[in-house]
């Protein structure tokens, strides 16, 4: 459940004008709490970046601030004393420089370590007056979600008792936002459409087709036939933790080979459940994990067969049909294992039987390494490959299995303590 509901007449007070998408003032408190030891003047340069995102693309907009969501913002500044506290992401660093320290850290705009640390709010009615091309559009989106004064989240809603309209028309009125009242949807993370029964879920470039059902609530089973799409959906997605999870590691950005368009994919249920599913037997066959992070949390389940022992390798097998988005599900896993602070900085071997699924595979990567947070190496022949096995550096490595073939046979080192590979 989120914390509260604005009626449309509540949300007026929490903005200047019509024309604020973004609750200023909620944002900023976000900001001095998330980031205490950060000056107050750095956290107001990184509220000012937010509210001034907006490039004249919306798609390339939305994914830089994607990257301030998901990586948080970096500031510089000038700190009169060294601070005995340490940065709020241990990403700070600072360099002596007259009378203080120059200092570098991130601010970060969302907790997604604890949902409670966070300002949700849903608002219904969410007036938005935008004059673009010499024309003002006054819209009002159904139900907007904001997190920290974010507008993340955007319903749009049909009555389902109106047979002229459809979850497609409210699709249809989704474009008329893009087009009308565009700097609602820079900091929008998914929308849905719904006529009350059926939900569909996608995100700001996704055509018809790309807007999904989510048929599961907690991953364990699908809903049962008769249940109404937009409960499970509501329930399956926005409950606090899963909508943050969602946000930090589900969501991508690729430009078509092609055509250079700019797609941006969020994951099915199928692949968020049995991602996480896998990331957390990962962890656990690797033995690197404090027992602490072994446990089961009762958010993610994907059909497990327990019973199986830390530090095992063995990690289980992810079966998908054809067409299911197979190099996606395996983005988010190296993804996440490579992030993953029990794994501290693995080695992932992307290992195929063909050149070209290499190929393929490393060019999908190549093209979403933001996500990955480096990029992705393929191995050119075998001594290649020894070498980058070897380095200390970790990474994520493509190889074909051929290449295994001719190196020495004899045993490998053993690893050094901290250091894993999972393939």
């Amino acid at each position: 459940r989120f914390a509260r509901t604005l009626t449309p007449a509540l949300s007026q007070k929490e903005r200047e004008s019509y024309g604020e998408v973004v609750l200023v003032r909620r944002l900023r408190e976000a900001i001095r709490r998330l980031n205490p030891a950060i000056p107050e003047e750095a956290r107001e340069e990184a509220l000012r970046k937010v509210l001034r995102v907006g490039t004249p693309s919306l798609t390339q907009t939305n994914r830089a601030f994607h990257r301030m969501l998901r990586d948080g913002i970096p500031v510089e500044f000038i700190q009169p004393e060294p601070s005995p506290q340490p940065s709020p992401t241990g990403r700070g660093r600072s360099e002596a420089e007259g009378e203080g320290q120059r200092r570098w850290d991130i601010v970060r705009l969302v907790d997604f370590g604890d949902v409670r640390a966070n300002d949700w709010f849903v608002v219904n009615q969410f007036t938005v007056i935008e004059t673009s091309s010499g024309a003002q559009h006054n819209r009002r989106p159904d139900i907007v979600v904001f997190v920290n004064g974010l507008p993340l989240g955007l319903i749009e809603l049909k009555n389902a008792a109106d047979e002229d309209a459809t979850i497609w028309s409210a699709y249809a009125q989704l474009q008329t936002y893009k087009a009308e009242i565009a700097p609602l949807l820079h900091y929008n993370a998914l929308m849905v459409v719904s006529d009350g029964l059926q939900a569909r879920m996608g995100s700001v470039t996704a055509s018809q087709e790309w807007f999904k059902v989510w048929r599961t609530i907690d991953g364990r089973h699908d809903a049962p036939p008769q249940s109404l799409e937009l409960e499970v959906l509501i329930k399956g997605v926005f409950e606090r933790q899963r909508f943050l999870d969602l946000l930090q590691h589900f969501i991508v950005f690729e430009e078509d080979p092609d055509s250079g368009a700019l797609h941006k994919i969020i994951a099915g249920y199928h692949q968020f459940h049995a991602v996480n599913a896998a990331v957390e037997e990962t962890v656990r066959a690797s033995g690197m994990a404090d027992s602490n992070l072994l446990r089961d949390v009762g958010n993610y389940w994907a059909g497990r067969m327990h019973g199986g022992q830390p530090g095992d390798r063995r990690a289980g097998v992810v079966w998908h049909t054809q067409g299911s988005g197979k190099s996606f599900s395996m983005l988010f896993f190296a993804a996440r294992v490579v992030r993953h602070p029990a794994m501290q900085n693995p080695t992932l071997v992307v290992l195929t039987d063909r050149n070209d699924l290499d190929d393929q595979l490393f060019g999908q990567f190549q093209r979403c390494h933001d996500i990955l947070g480096q990029m992705p190496v393929q191995a050119g022949g075998r001594e290649d490959l020894r070498s980058l096995l070897n380095r200390a550096s970790g990474g994520v490595v493509f190889t074909t299995i051929h290449k295994f073939a001719a190196l020495t046979p004899s045993p490998p080192a053993p690893l050094p303590a901290g250091e894993g590979f999972a393939a």
